[in-house]
């Protein structure tokens, strides 16, 4: 994983695009976007795990905000896709 110091602010769009590849391939956009996210019932039950430390919360915070960031991304590119007008 890149430190944050290190941090490469496209990296969201570059994972998001890898999904969208595949979806051009004909993969399924709900199974992706299982693939992406991580249900918030999830991060709360991370959250509430006694044996996590607050430092560890924190990462497990930012690897959600960032998944949402990417399935946000993700969702746009599939959107402008598919409105986009078919050549017959």
């Amino acid at each position: 994983m890149i430190g944050r110091d290190n941090f490469d602010a496209l990296t969201p769009q570059k994972e998001a695009a890898m999904f969208y590849g595949l979806f051009l391939r004909g993969h399924s956009v709900d199974a992706l976007r299982k693939d992406i996210d991580i249900p918030r019932a999830t991060l709360e039950k991370w959250l509430n795990t006694p044996r996590f430390e607050p430092d560890f919360q924190d990462n497990l915070k930012r690897v959600y905000a960032y998944r949402k960031q990417v399935l946000a991304i993700f969702d746009q590119l599939v959107t402008h896709e598919l409105k986009k007008p078919r050549l017959h």
